[in-house]
């Protein structure tokens, strides 16, 4: 037999072996696709779009089913029972994160996204009290957000309605609320400091959409330089990408169904007005955009397959032991997407989120900000913005399509950590 066949077989069988002590040692996972030796299950992952993937997994293995990237195990966890089960009915023992390779080289797990065990509870802790003392969740904040808000609409009509692609500005707006809340000062958009912070949050986003790619038990290491600078730049990613993406996506959205945005004008004629700025209070009296709202979060579904959970301790999950830091995925597509709570959930329909009487109808199954003990710090903060944002601009603006409406494309670019929305331009016309 040649040498290198005999080397590949035995180091195969090798890693063959040390794969079956894997899964019959420490625990019993779940059953999921035979991996291959070295390269696990990746050849039956589209890395372009992750939850489709895991979709056609299901139906084959059952809603808890286990992968390998490589030689590592990643427990999958598809619908809502499986994902409620594990985030909220045992919160605390799903409450790990397991790392991506290119944040764990860069930010070295510090922060509170990808933090992990006492430290992540204090930075986490500690976050939440600053930045309620700095006004989150009152009205110091929503004043923050209509003037930011005004600053952008100004900003809007200097484009004479002309087609203009939206993603730059609509990510300095809400960075420049994180700015107001943390540093006490916005920034002018032609900054250019402020327009390279911005450049490189953009460009970070899009390198984790694209294909996948401790510390000593000691009382007061939670507070270093380190962890605080990126708890920082946490609030700044998180604040800053996800209220703009979302909103790139309203937009589009928005173009696409006219008839949509007609009706949310027209409330907002009703209840607003046109001469004062829209505030929180009348989030209550719009149901039809309030529903908008969720729909949009519903169909875009921002983090398919959310950030990545690890186990804290070894767990029995219904009929399986999963050992501690295994790492979890919770599809969140096959919760926002399933089609017993929102029917043709592929279709962009307000009507998910509305009763026969027109009244808003809130679901458990909406989660785009996850669930339970990881759930994002900043949602209050981005419900706002979003309301506040969409409503400012279309009290002061007609979106006009470059293109018929039935020709936009709402398909995402990218489906990895994040689903990007094309590339489009659009016309803001006055009032």
């Amino acid at each position: 037999m040649d040498p290198v066949v005999a080397l590949v077989l035995g180091v195969s069988c090798l890693l063959l072996l040390s794969l079956w002590r894997h899964r019959s040692g420490r625990g019993k996972l779940p059953p999921g696709p035979t991996p291959l030796p070295i390269i696990g299950n990746i050849l039956q992952i589209d890395v372009k779009d992750i939850s489709k993937s895991l979709k056609n997994l299901s139906k084959v293995y059952g809603p808890v089913f286990t992968l390998y990237l490589g030689m590592k195990p990643i427990v999958v966890l598809h619908g809502y029972e499986a994902v409620k089960e594990a985030l909220v009915d045992h919160g605390e023992e799903f409450a790990g994160r397991d790392s991506i390779p290119i944040l764990k080289r860069s930010k070295k797990n510090s922060g509170i996204v990808f933090n992990n065990g006492k430290t992540w509870k204090e930075i986490r802790r500690f976050s939440l009290m600053t930045l309620r003392n700095f006004g989150m969740g009152k009205r110091s904040i929503e004043d923050h957000i209509q003037e930011e808000a005004r600053c952008l609409v100004e900003e809007l009509r200097k484009t004479n309605g002309s087609p203009y692609d939206p993603t730059f500005i609509l990510g300095c707006a809400p960075c420049n609320v994180i700015c107001s809340i943390i540093f006490k000062n916005r920034y002018d958009y032609q900054d250019p400091e402020f327009l390279t912070l911005v450049n490189k949050l953009n460009e970070n986003i899009r390198i984790l959409s694209s294909a996948w790619a401790q510390e000593k038990d000691n009382q007061g290491l939670e507070y270093t330089y380190e962890n605080l600078v990126y708890a920082v730049s946490d609030l700044f990613a998180a604040g800053t990408e996800s209220t703009s993406t979302t909103l790139r996506y309203a937009l589009l959205l928005l173009l696409k169904h006219p008839q949509v945005t007609a009706k949310v004008q027209e409330e907002i004629q009703c209840v607003i007005g046109r001469h004062r700025s829209p505030c929180m209070q009348d989030r209550s009296r719009m149901p039809y955009t309030d529903a908008v709202l969720y729909e949009i979060q519903r169909y875009i579904d921002l983090l398919p397959v959310n950030l990545p959970h690890a186990v804290t301790c070894d767990v029995k999950f219904r009929n399986y032991l999963i050992p501690k830091g295994t790492a979890i995925w919770t599809s969140l597509t096959s919760v926002l997407h399933d089609n017993k709570e929102f029917p043709h959930p592929e279709m962009f329909d307000p009507g998910h989120f509305l009763d026969e009487r027109g009244n808003l109808r809130k679901s458990d199954y909406f989660m785009p900000f996850s669930s339970g003990k990881r759930m994002c710090v900043g949602e209050s903060l981005a419900r706002m913005e979003l309301f506040l944002f969409l409503t400012t601009i279309l009290q002061q603006f007609h979106l006009k399509s470059q293109v018929d409406p039935k020709e936009l494309n709402t398909t995402p670019i990218a489906k990895g950590l994040s689903s990007l929305p094309p590339l489009y331009k659009l016309c803001f016309i006055p009032v």
